[in-house]
C-alpha cells in the first residue's frame, strides 16, 4: 500500500532541494533553452511519484535499476538530453546533492558546536 502522506512529502522536499540542483546542473550541461526550472520540478514530481508507485511492488536490485531508468528517461525527456548526457546529468547532480548534504552537515555540527552542544560529548 502506497502512503499518500509520505509520497506529498517526498514530493515537496524533492522540489525544494532536488529540483534546483538538477535545474542547474541540466542548465549547465544542455543549455538554458532545453532545461528549464518547471522541467526540473515535473522530473522530480514525476519520478518521486512513480518510484513511489512502483517501489511497492518491486524490490532489490531490480527496484534499483528500475528507479534508474525512470530517473534518466525523465532527464532524457524533459531536458531533451541524449542517454549518455542523460545519465551524465544524474550522476553530477548526486554528486553535487551529496556536497551539500555534507557542507550543511559540517554546518549544522560547527553551530551546535558554538551554542555549546557539542561540548558535553567531548568534541
Amino acid at each position: 500500500m502506497v502512503d499518500l502522506t509520505s509520497i506529498a512529502i517526498q514530493v515537496i522536499v524533492g522540489v525544494i532541494i532536488v529540483s534546483p540542483v538538477l535545474w542547474l546542473v541540466g542548465r549547465s550541461m544542455v543549455g538554458k533553452q532545453k532545461a528549464k526550472f518547471t522541467d526540473a520540478i515535473w522530473i522530480v514530481v514525476l519520478g518521486t511519484v512513480i518510484n513511489a508507485l512502483l517501489g511497492a511492488y518491486i524490490h532489490g536490485v531490480v527496484g534499483l535499476a528500475v528507479t534508474l531508468i525512470v530517473w534518466i528517461a525523465l532527464i532524457h525527456h524533459f531536458f531533451d538530453a541524449g542517454w549518455g548526457k542523460s545519465i551524465l546529468i544524474g550522476v553530477i547532480a548526486i554528486i553535487v546533492l551529496v556536497v551539500i548534504v555534507f557542507v550543511l552537515t559540517l554546518l549544522g555540527f560547527a553551530a551546535l558546536a558554538g551554542l555549546g552542544g557539542l561540548s558535553a560529548l567531548g568534541l
